[in-house]
Formats: structure tokens, sequence, C-alpha cells
């Protein structure tokens, strides 16, 4: 390949100042999947001209190091500050020299998935920290092919890449758009004017809170719209049969596996959508879990402690897995007559309002609602039809948004196949 591009090319930045705005890419901020996707940012060239990556528009970033390099981290940058960028040390920078080969050719072969593959054997480096060396790219074959051959099947990627993107923003959507559902069918409408400066009578301050937040006008009119809306409202200490909170774990526990222990459900294994996964989870010894402290089918699990706009994450325990949860997740248990997805659905709608974050207290810097203040939480009690409705079209959008996203992987990945077998044969 080093017969038509350049691995890793020098810069000469004389005639820029140091005061010059540039742009700056590190590797978190490309996408992996092949897809060619990134997020710039803008330096001052000072601050990023010794220890970065050097490179300009038209350049393609080929990520060197695992496990960047297996997952596809790779783009063509364009429209950089001042036409100048700088990333991680970590990418290698390919730039074409013949005007004969298309620079979004050399990305779409250079990202192709048994390309990557193959880069594993060259390897270098001690494991966790191994990189594929420049001579890997400047020696491998390279198919000159015509023009309009490239041009031809770079359209095609281009046409499945907008696929890709058009049904991953439509599940986005989909799944955005849950919290608004869930509130306006229960006729609260959060929107307040927000002010910085607000009057709060002593009646309202006695035997309550003394921060000012809780007192907002934006913390009230959400308080008001469930608790004088279109439903009755009932705390969550009547809903809910039992609340309890997880256990922690302890680094001792970090080394057991699915054979030996049990997953630990933590804030980050549930996302802002309802969902639990179990994906990057840690575990617990099988012999410290007693059944009181397993996840029961039908919970309700509530994030308790985390940032402030992340605290009050909520999903129903559905696994077939047996699992425990740590103690920054509380389990609720609801009573006959309460849905548990739509319980879920509400506190989850909340949590995006901001409301549980203003009802939430800090300590050592972190947001947190303690069993206390969550049973105290009223929500509104429509009966149990409205529930269910309401439960079965966010099940409803969650499973749209999920074939979605099949399908626009699958697709995808059918589309680099397509690429492969045009290059390479059958």
């Amino acid at each position: 390949m080093s017969t038509y591009v350049d691995v890793n090319p020098s810069m000469d930045l004389r005639e820029k100042k140091p005061e010059h705005s540039v742009s700056f890419i590190p590797m978190e901020s490309v996408s992996i999947g092949a897809t060619g996707e990134y997020v710039t940012s803008v330096k001052q060239l000072h601050e990023v001209n010794e220890g970065y990556s050097r490179f300009r528009n038209g350049d393609i970033l080929w990520a060197k190091i695992t496990p960047s390099m297996q997952n596809g981290k790779s783009c063509l940058v364009d429209g950089l500050t001042n036409g100048v960028g700088f990333g991680s040390t970590e990418f290698h920078v390919l730039r074409v020299r013949d005007h004969e080969i298309s620079p979004q050719f050399v990305l779409e072969f250079v990202s192709q998935e048994t390309l990557r593959q193959v880069a594993t054997y060259a390897f270098t480096g001690s494991a966790g920290q191994q990189r594929v060396p420049a001579t890997f790219l400047e020696n491998l074959p390279f198919p000159k092919l015509s023009m309009t051959h490239q041009n031809e099947m770079v359209q095609e990627m281009d046409t499945m890449r907008a696929e890709l993107k058009t049904k991953l923003a439509d599940a986005d959507a989909l799944l955005a758009g849950i919290d608004d559902f869930v509130l306006d069918a229960l006729g609260i409408n959060p929107s307040a004017p927000q002010r910085s400066v607000f009057a709060v009578s002593a009646l309202d301050v006695h035997n309550s809170r003394f921060d000012s937040d809780f007192h907002s006008l934006r913390f009230r009119t959400i308080r008001n719209g469930i608790e004088r809306g279109k439903y009755p409202s009932k705390t969550i200490g009547e809903v809910c049969e039992y609340i309890t909170s997880g256990f922690a774990a302890g680094r001792q526990n970090q080394a057991f596996d699915y054979e030996y222990g049990i997953p630990h459900i933590r804030p980050l294994n549930l996302d802002i959508f309802g969902r639990i996964s179990l994906e990057g989870t840690k575990f617990v010894p099988k012999s410290s879990t007693a059944e009181n402290k397993l996840c029961i089918q039908g919970e309700v699990l509530f994030n308790n402690t985390n940032s402030t706009d992340l605290v009050g994450k909520s999903a129903v325990f559905d696994l077939e897995q047996p699992c425990a949860c740590s103690n920054h997740v509380t389990r609720l248990k609801p009573i006959s007559g309460i849905v548990p997805e739509y319980l879920a659905s509400v506190l989850n709608a909340l949590r995006r309002t901001g409301y549980l974050g203003l009802l939430s207290t800090n300590f050592n810097n972190q947001a947190g609602i303690n069993k206390e203040t969550l049973s105290q939480l009223h929500i509104p009690n429509p009966p149990v039809e409205e529930q269910s409705s309401i439960a079965a079209e966010v099940r409803r959008r969650r499973e749209e948004a999920r074939r979605l996203r099949s399908e626009a992987e699958s697709g995808w990945q059918e589309a680099k196949r397509w690429f492969e077998k045009r290059l390479l044969g059958e």
C-alpha cells in the first residue's frame, strides 16, 4: 500500500501560531463498527502540539491498539478547524498521494473485518497494550482498481451507511419519546419557568427540607401535577410490599464468573430506557448470596445513587439468570394492582424531568435517594387497565427500537461482507 499511501507522514506547522485553533479527535471520539463516524472538539495549537498524532483534511485515522483496532475505529477526516487536526498517538495516519486512488476507498479497504483479523497476527507489545506496526499497512497488498470501480463500491457502502444511520436514529427517537408519552398519558406537564431567585413561605419550609431546589418552581410544578393531576396519587411506600437495597460486594469478589458466581447488578447495568444488561457485570460468590438477597421476577430495580441526572434509572427484573444487586440499587416489590412495568416507566419519566434529581440529596459529591425519601415519593395511581395500557405501549416502543437496531446491524454486516466479496471474490 505504501506505493500509493503514506503511513504517518510528517506535517509542517511552522506557519501556524500557538494560539491558532485546531481540531482534536481522541480515540473515544471515533465510533466502533467501522462506521467512519467521529466527533471533533477545538483546542489551541499550543495545547496539543506535543504528544499527539497530526493530520489534515483528507487523511485517514486507523486505530492501531487493541481493542480499538479490532472494534473498527477508523475514519476519514474533513472539515478540520484551520485544516489541521491532532489526536491519539494510537492512530496510524494514512495519506493518499496518488490522484487515481480514492481516500474513501482506502478507508473502506483498511476497515474490512477480515483485514483487521489478519492485523492481529502482526501485533507487537505486551498483552493489553498490543499494537499493529506501521509496516503492516505499508507492506499490505493493495488492489489498484479503476476510479469508476472504486467510486461504485464507495457509493454502495455510503448508501448502506445512510440506511444504518436512519434506522439507528429511528430507534433512538422511539426510545427517547417513551418518557414524554408516559407523562402525557398521566397528564403531567413538567414545564415550569426556570428562575434562579424565587420566594418560599415559612409555612412551606416548616417540617420540610431547607434546600432551595426542593422548593423551586419546577419541583413544585411537577409535584402538583402528580398529587393534583389526572389520577389520584399514592406514595411508593403504599404501592410496594417492600423497599430494600442490595449489598456491597467488595473487590475480593471480582474474579468470579457464571460457574462460581452470580451477577451483581450495579447502576451501569441499568440504562435510561428501562433495560437491564449484564454486560460488564461483576460477580458475587454463590455461597454469599442467601435466598433473600437474590432479585425476584417482577421487582423494580431503582438506581438510588449516581450523578444527579441518572438517579432513578429503573427497570423491571425479568431475567431468567439469578442475580443480586449492589447497595446502589434499591429493589421495589409492587403490590397487587400495580403493574411493575408501569411503576418503572413512571420512575424513568420522572427522572428525565429532573424531578428525582431535585428530590435527591448529595453526599460525598454523589446524588442519592434513600429508602425513606423514596417511600414518600408520590406517583399517579391510575386504574390497573390504564397502567397495563401504558406499560404495553412502552414495551411496544422498546421492541420496535430493538428490531430497528437489529436490522441496522445485520444490514451493515451484510454491506461489509458485500464489499469484501467484491474485492476478494467468493
